[in-house]
């Protein structure tokens, strides 16, 4: 029996699954966190750069370089592991350093990305976050609680047990004065290192996703007064369908301008909306695989985000619903109007062939009138023809001239008009 053929990306779509393990880490240790997007306005948007710039980082530690076209990295430079993937949109590295920090969130663990190779960064950062992790020793629930109070602002902050009470989460989506983000991990003494790199992994998932997410509101507050201005005339011009003495030609010219207008942001809009939804789909997701349960009485990370970020993802849901109504407004008064342009033309069409047929009419009656001039005009012409014809005959048989030329004038009459006649049956 031959082999069965494997479909040519069998092994990749399979290898894809296990492209990008979770890291392993084991409390006391820490990450440091970075996303990376390229301008949307950018003309060329060459995702070979991202590749290009993480080579760059891996040479100055004398790191292996990844694949050719290569998507995702996991390798050692210097004291750290870095992780590195490239998503649709942005790419993320982190590095992730074993054993305790001097102190909390010092700004120097992220100098594993030289500010140099920073600005060198095809792209603009999205978010920076650095990570703590510390062992959470059993029933120390006061030294959590100082903890939180010296690292973070208490308004705003998100503290949540996860995973069957294996390890505590906090952070509270603010940025320090050194410009990153600060997420603390308490885990446990039995809590697994690979439990641990997930947790790590899905905070900062959380995070990124969270202002990529964002963007969709920024489009949203940019949209807003264009909105409302074309929402305005639109309403204007459907209010003017009605007034018998505004010309349709002129609301319906208008009427197309604000679709044209209304599809140009929508398809403008639509990546970015479409993302937005996505992006929020998959916050919601990482906080729920967390399985929260509250801890010191404090709000979770998705009370906090129903309080704070659900309401800018429902802007963003009801401003595409509202550019999507508007849109379709727009189409159907365009339709009616459309419908009545259509009658109107057609009820001056009627009129107009109501005319020529009257002129039709008039031309008719006046062709006849001209065929009876014409009958007594050749049977002139024909007569005193004939009479010079006739004369020599007339001498001959002794008859009048005069009256030999009335004898023919009957006959020459109804010759011509019986000629006419058949001409105008052929004709018509």
């Amino acid at each position: 029996m031959s082999p069965i053929t494997d479909h040519p990306l069998r092994y990749k779509l399979a290898n894809e699954l296990h492209a990008r393990p979770f890291p392993s880490m084991r409390a006391p240790c820490s990450a440091a966190y970075v996303a990376i997007k390229q301008p949307e306005d950018a003309v060329n948007r060459d995702r070979s750069l991202d590749l290009e710039h993480l080579t760059a980082l891996l040479d100055r530690h004398g790191a292996p370089h990844p694949q050719p076209g290569a998507t995702h990295y996991y390798g050692q430079i210097g004291r750290y592991w870095l992780k590195w993937e490239q998503h649709t949109e942005f790419v993320t590295y982190t590095a992730f350093g074993d054993g305790p920090v001097a102190r909390p969130f010092d700004p120097r663990e992220f100098d594993v990305f030289p500010a140099d190779w920073l600005a060198d960064a095809p792209g603009q950062r999205m978010t920076s976050v650095l990570v703590n992790v510390v062992p959470m020793s059993p029933g120390k629930t006061d030294e959590i609680e100082a903890c939180l109070n010296d690292w973070f602002v208490s308004e705003s902050l998100a503290v949540s047990s996860v995973l069957d009470a294996s390890a505590v989460i906090a952070g509270d989506f603010r940025i320090d004065p050194n410009g990153h983000l600060r997420f603390a991990v308490f885990a446990g003494g039995e809590t697994g290192s690979r439990r641990t790199g997930r947790i790590v992994q899905r905070l900062c998932e959380i995070e990124t996703y969270k202002i990529m997410s964002m963007l969709g509101f920024a489009r949203v507050r940019a949209l807003q007064p264009q909105l409302n201005e074309l929402d305005t005339k639109l309403t204007g011009l459907m209010g003017a369908m009605s007034d018998d003495g505004a010309s349709a030609e002129t609301t319906l010219h208008d009427l197309l301008e604000i679709s044209a207008d209304l599809e140009t942001l929508a398809a403008r809009s639509s990546f970015r909306f479409g993302a937005t939804g996505a992006y929020e789909a998959l916050v919601d997701e990482r906080i729920t695989a967390l399985r929260e349960v509250r801890f010191l009485g404090r709000q979770h990370f998705g009370e906090f985000m129903m309080r704070r970020y659900a309401p800018a993802m429902r802007t963003v849901q009801s401003a595409r619903a509202r550019l999507e109504a508007m849109s379709e407004r727009s189409i159907r008064a365009a339709n009616l109007l459309r419908t009545r342009v259509d009658v109107e033309r057609s009820a001056q069409n009627q009129t107009l062939l109501e005319s020529m047929d009257r002129r039709s009419d008039l031309q008719l009656r006046l062709q006849r009138t001209v065929e009876g001039f014409s009958v007594v005009a050749i049977s002139y012409y024909a007569v005193s023809l004939g009479g010079y014809l006739l004369y020599p005959v007339a001498d001959a048989v002794g008859v009048s001239r005069g009256l030999l030329v009335a004898a023919s004038v009957v006959p020459v009459v109804l010759l011509v008009w019986s000629m006419i006649r058949r001409l105008r049956r052929s004709i018509e």
